[in-house]
């Protein structure tokens, strides 16, 4: 079973990232804040569509489903102090 740290560590070592929280107690569904400075200049779906590559074939095998909120560390820095 995957845990919500195992799919935190499978994002970081395919995609650097500044920040990286990963939630999820079920073993198939997780939630999980991502920034990075890559997301700059993308579009939401090219920021996820990134994450997921990150993922490859882990997201059709091990992980269920995975709710994402992608970040640029600006965009989080004034998403974070609201």
């Amino acid at each position: 079973m995957v845990s919500a740290e195992d799919v935190k560590g499978y994002i970081e070592q395919g995609l650097a990232c500044q920040h990286v929280q990963v939630l999820g107690d079920d073993g198939q569904h997780f939630e999980a804040i991502i920034v990075s400075n890559l997301f700059a200049g993308k579009n939401m779906v090219q920021q996820h569509q990134m994450v997921y590559q990150a993922l490859g074939d882990r997201m059709r095998q091990e992980i269920h489903a995975l709710s994402m909120r992608t970040f640029t560390p600006e965009a989080w820095a004034q998403f974070s102090v609201r």
